[in-house]
Formats: C-alpha cells, structure tokens, sequence
C-alpha cells in the first residue's frame, strides 16, 4: 500500500475489530428474534453504534473514521460471523453513508452533523424508480422503492429516480430525503435476510432541495461536489471499487458461520443407516475440506479487491477499465464461494438442520438471499469481466 500504517493506526484497527468481535453473541443472541419479526432488535443496534460500526465510512471531520477498504473486511467478517442481516445492513449503511460524503458539504453538515451525529443510519438503493420534475430550486419526486436494508432504524433515505436535466436530457438522479417525508409500506416477508427490515418506502410529491441530489451520471465520472472531502483517500474512488468491497467480507463471516455450527454438531453425530459418527465419515472429510477451501478463496478475492481499492485510493491513480471489472467479478467471486461452502456445510449436516433454531438453515437462506443481489450476482458479473477480457465495451453503466 502506499500509505504508511503507523503502529497507533494498527491497533485503533485492531481494537475496533475486536469490538466488533465482542459483539456477536449479541448478534447470535436475536439472530432468530430478527427472522420472525422481520427486522433487527434494538438491542443489535445499539450494540452495533455502540461499536463504533456505523462510523467506519463517516467523515472523520464529524467523528468518522474513513476506515480503509482491509478493515471493512475484517469487520464484516466479524458481523457476518454474527448474523447475516444486522451484516447485511451494515454494509447498507456504509454505502449510503460514503455516498452521501460526496454530496455538498452544507448537506453533509445536516445530515452527520444532525441528532444522531456519526452514528446516523441512512437506507437506500440506486435504483431509479419514480420519476421527478424538477423546478428551478430542487425536484418533486413521487414513486415507490423496494429493499430498504434497516429501513426500521434509518433517519434518511437515498433514493434514485430519473429527472430532467437543464439541458433537456432525461437522467437518473441520487437523492438524500429524511424519512419521515416517505411512507413505509410494512411488506418485507421474504424467505432470506429476514432481520434486515428492507420494507418498500413511497414519496408521493415530496420536494428536494437542489443540494440534496446528485446527477448519476457525474458521480459515475467521479465529478463529486463535497469540497472539504475532495481530498481524502477513502471518497475520491469510483463507486464501483467501493460498493463491491463492502459486500465481501460479511459473506465470508457468514460462511464461517456456517463452518463453526457444522462442526459443532458432528463429534456425537451418527450418520443415519450407516456405522459412523459424522465426524469419523470418509465422505464428512471430503466435504469439509471442500468447504474450507471455498472459503479460503473467498477470503482472498475479498483481500485482493481491498488491497486493489486502498491502493487506488491512497496514489489516486486512475483505474484500468479490467480493473473496474475485476471489482464486480470480485464480488461475484466471493457470493459464488461463500454459497457453495454454506450449502455444502447444510446438506451435510442433514434433516435436523432444517429446525428454525438451527442456524444454518437461517444462514443458507441469507446467503443465497445475498447471491441474488443485482451487484452480487456470480453469473452477472462473470460476464462482464469475461467481456471486458475480450476485448468489447461494458455494457453496463456501473463499472
């Protein structure tokens, strides 16, 4: 890496990742309490705030710490290992959080500098649903947005949806709305990621202030418009470096998670109409070890596409366009190893896994719930570094 770790740095990293660590038996604790009421228990967020977790891609200039890209991974590991949906909408929140760092300083000002200060939830997605007029001082935007992730604990919401420009063109926007301007729609019944609370949120003529949106297409081009983050490391990447590493290392906590309650299970477990205990089964073996591997490659892309994004980060060197596709095939990577080890671990463990307090049924679910997300999926994003490998032109604007 080009910036020179101090010891000092070290060990604040060290410690917040053992924080982080100490909490996942709370997390544990209200993983099935999150699955059945379809959200995550106050307790879960306030031993996440408590933490420091919400903070790691705030500003530091509002008590933030502008984490590096290597302890994002650590510390999603470490809430993966927890639970997937409190993980999961971590990983919401950072992004959202390091997204609305570009926005103009006064909006920053209002929305970190606000009641909850850096430990701020802020939901959304980039999905430009709706549609928006604009007028000469902002935009009225009416429309509906699924996949809220910690909708329930959020003060504000980024949404996207498509205005006009002055120029005539029709664009998506991004947009910062204070949730209490939106109304919930309670529909979040879904077969993975329970906990998350990702309920559909609808504006209906809601005004935004012209500082409180972004044109996509300039932050795609990294024409950002915070001036007093212009300068630091952890905002002037592109958004595809970024969004791809925060999914990483969650999905290898959970694998992990997935590995510690198989083994736990097999030492006094028989093989049913056979003369073995699981742990003594030839066939256990090989798919243990199958698994282990799987997450051991998972892990490393994870390392790999931090390194790549701190680097690019801390030179501020331009990115490679194979570059900017190895970050989508990098996370694809992870989702396609880190599910193929869990199913390995839940068919192995057999029948009994099935019961809602075995965990990993939950943790099953949550992965492949994971692998379906349109910046996750393996296939997706297979084929777009494939074609970038060959020569053709992305075609996908989100690279």
């Amino acid at each position: 890496m080009v910036q020179k770790e101090t010891f000092v740095e070290a060990t604040e990293r060290a410690e917040l990742v053992q924080r982080v660590a100490d909490i996942a038996p709370i997390l544990r604790a209200n993983a099935q309490w999150g699955d059945q009421h379809r959200r995550l228990a106050d307790e879960v967020v306030d031993a996440m705030v408590k933490a420091g977790v919400l903070r790691m891609l705030v500003p530091t200039q509002y008590g933030g710490y502008e984490s590096d890209m290597q302890t994002i991974v650590d510390v999603g590991i470490q809430l993966g290992r927890g639970d997937g949906s409190p993980a999961f909408c971590a990983t919401a929140w950072w992004a959202q959080c390091w997204a609305v760092s570009h926005f103009p300083d006064e909006v920053q000002d209002e929305v970190f500098g606000g009641p909850d200060g850096p430990d701020v939830r802020i939901c959304g997605t980039l999905v430009p649903n709706g549609k928006g007029e604009t007028t000469k001082d902002g935009v009225v935007v009416s429309g509906e947005w699924g996949f809220n992730s910690g909708a329930w604990h959020s003060r504000w919401k980024v949404l996207g949806t498509m205005a006009q420009r002055p120029t005539g063109e029709i664009e998506p926007i991004a947009a910062v709305v204070p949730v209490t301007e939106l109304e919930v729609v309670d529909d979040w019944d879904v077969a993975g990621l329970r906990g998350t609370g990702s309920v559909t949120m609808v504006a209906r003529d809601v005004f935004i202030p012209r500082a409180r949106f972004q044109w996509i297409s300039d932050v795609v081009r990294q024409q950002y418009d915070s001036v007093r983050n212009a300068d630091s490391p952890c905002y002037r990447g592109p958004i595809v470096g970024v969004l791809s590493n925060i999914n990483t290392g969650k999905q290898v906590g959970m694998a992990q998670a997935a590995r510690e309650a198989f083994l736990q299970r097999i030492a006094d477990r028989p093989v049913a109409h056979t003369p073995y205990l699981q742990a003594e089964w030839p066939v256990t073996h090989l798919q243990v070890a199958e698994a282990d591997l799987k997450i051991d490659e998972a892990e490393y892309h994870a390392r790999r596409l931090a390194a790549l994004v701190d680097e690019k980060n801390f030179s501020n060197e331009p990115y490679t366009l194979r570059e900017r596709a190895y970050c989508r095939v990098a996370v694809g990577r992870v989702s396609q190893l880190c599910y193929e080890a869990v199913n390995i671990y839940n068919m192995a463990g057999g029948s009994g896994g099935i019961y809602s307090s075995m965990p990993i049924q939950r943790i099953q679910r949550d992965i492949q719930a994971i692998s379906l997300h349109a910046l996750n999926m393996p296939i997706k994003n297979l084929e777009l570094y494939g074609r970038v490998l060959c020569g053709q032109e992305p075609n996908t604007f989100f690279i």
